[in-house]
C-alpha cells in the first residue's frame, strides 16, 4: 500500500467517525449601547443624559494670577494663586419652560493647602431663581481697576426676572451674611435689590439698585455702554444714602472707561475713577457710621488683554489710587487663563 492510499484512508475515516466533541461556545449578543446625543435645544455644547430627556453642559476654566500691591499678602508685596472652576448646566423643557439647573465648583490654590466652594447653585424656572447666585450688582465695566460694589455679591437668593429679547427686569431678596452690619449685631441681615437693563444697536445700559432692610440704608447704580470708533465707552455712577452692604466704598462715584480693541488679539482699555466721600478701608470692617466728614479719592489704570489661542488668555492691569485720607497706592495684577 502506497502513503497516499494510507492518508486518503485515514480521512475517510475520520469522516465518517462519529464527533463527541463539546458543544460549541455561543457568545451572548452585546448590550445595546445608547451613544451620546448632542442637545441642541438650547446652545452648543449640550448633550442628552443617557437615558434621559435632560440636556447638560460641562464648561469651567483653569486660571493662574499674580497679584501686586503693598501688603499683598502679609507683609509681602505679591502673592500667586491658581483657580481652578468646572461648571455643570442642566436643562429640559417642562409644561412651565426650559428648567435650568447650575452648579458651579471653585478651588482657589494659595499654597499647599488649596480651598474648594460651592460657587453657585441655583434653580431657574419661569424667570423664578432661588439658590446662591450673584446678583446683578456683580456686573461692572469691562476693565478691572474699578470699584463699583462693595463686600459679597454672592448671596442665598429668590428673584424674578422677567426677559424679552435683551431687555429685563427683574427683583430679589437677599440673604446679607457677608456685608456690613453694625456693631454688636450679627451678619445676617435681609436686603432687597432690582436689575433693568437692554440693548439696542451698539448701546445698553443698566439700572441696580439694592436696599439693606438691618442698616436702613441703600444705594443706586447705572451703566451705559455705547460703541464708538475702534473701542467701546463705559460711564457709570453710583449714590448710597449711607453705608450699606451694597455699596459702602464712597457716598457716591463717576467712572469712565473706553475699551479699545486695537486688533483680533489685543485690547486695552483705560479708565478712571473718582469717589466723593471715601472710605479708605472697607475690606477690614473698618466702615464708617456715616460717609460725613470723609475725604474724597481718584484712581486711574489700565487694562490690556491678549489672546493667545482659541480658550486661552492673558491679562495684565496695573492702578493708581490716591485718597484723601489715605496713602496712595498702587497695585496690579497678571493672569493667564484657559476656559473649555
Amino acid at each position: 500500500m502506497t502513503i497516499r492510499m494510507m492518508l486518503l484512508g485515514s480521512a475517510a475515516v475520520l469522516v465518517g467517525t462519529p464527533s463527541f466533541a463539546a458543544d460549541a461556545i455561543v457568545a451572548a449578543e452585546p448590550e445595546p449601547v445608547e451613544y451620546v446625543r448632542v442637545c441642541d435645544a438650547y446652545g452648543t455644547g449640550y448633550f442628552y443624559i443617557p437615558g434621559t430627556e435632560t440636556c447638560l453642559k460641562i464648561g469651567g476654566y483653569l486660571r493662574f494670577e499674580v497679584y501686586g500691591g503693598p501688603d499683598e499678602k502679609g507683609t509681602s508685596d505679591w502673592n500667586a494663586r491658581t483657580r481652578a472652576q468646572v461648571q455643570f448646566t442642566s436643562k429640559s423643557d417642562t409644561e412651565y419652560g426650559p428648567l435650568t439647573g447650575v452648579i458651579v465648583l471653585r478651588n482657589n490654590g494659595d499654597n499647599a493647602s488649596t480651598s474648594g466652594t460651592l460657587d453657585s447653585a441655583y434653580i431657574d424656572i419661569a424667570g423664578i431663581r432661588a439658590g446662591l447666585f450673584y446678583s446683578w450688582w456683580d456686573d461692572d465695566l469691562s476693565g478691572e481697576p474699578d470699584v463699583l460694589s462693595s463686600f459679597e455679591t454672592l448671596h442665598n437668593s429668590v428673584r424674578y426676572q422677567y426677559e424679552t429679547g435683551d431687555f429685563y427686569a427683574g427683583i430679589s431678596a437677599d440673604e446679607l451674611e457677608d456685608g456690613y452690619y453694625k456693631l454688636g449685631e450679627q451678619s445676617n441681615n435681609v436686603g432687597i435689590a432690582f436689575g433693568i437693563g437692554d440693548k439696542v444697536g451698539g448701546f445698553s445700559y443698566q439700572v441696580t439698585g439694592g436696599y439693606d432692610t438691618d442698616n436702613e440704608e441703600g444705594a443706586i447704580r447705572g451703566m451705559i455702554f455705547a460703541d464708538l470708533g475702534p473701542g467701546t465707552l463705559g460711564l457709570a455712577g453710583v449714590w448710597a444714602s449711607g453705608p450699606n452692604s451694597y455699596y459702602a466704598q464712597s457716598e457716591w462715584t463717576v467712572a469712565a472707561e473706553y475699551a479699545i480693541k486695537l486688533t483680533d488679539k489685543w485690547s486695552v482699555t483705560p479708565m478712571g475713577q473718582y469717589f466723593g466721600n471715601y472710605a479708605t478701608d472697607t475690606d477690614n470692617g473698618a466702615i464708617p457710621a456715616s460717609f460725613d466728614g470723609l475725604g474724597d479719592a481718584w484712581k486711574v489704570g489700565v487694562t490690556i488683554d491678549y489672546r493667545i489661542a482659541d480658550n486661552l488668555y492673558a491679562k495684565g492691569t496695573v492702578n493708581y489710587l490716591d485718597p484723601d485720607d489715605g496713602q496712595d497706592v498702587t497695585s496690579g495684577f497678571f493672569r493667564l487663563q484657559r476656559a473649555f
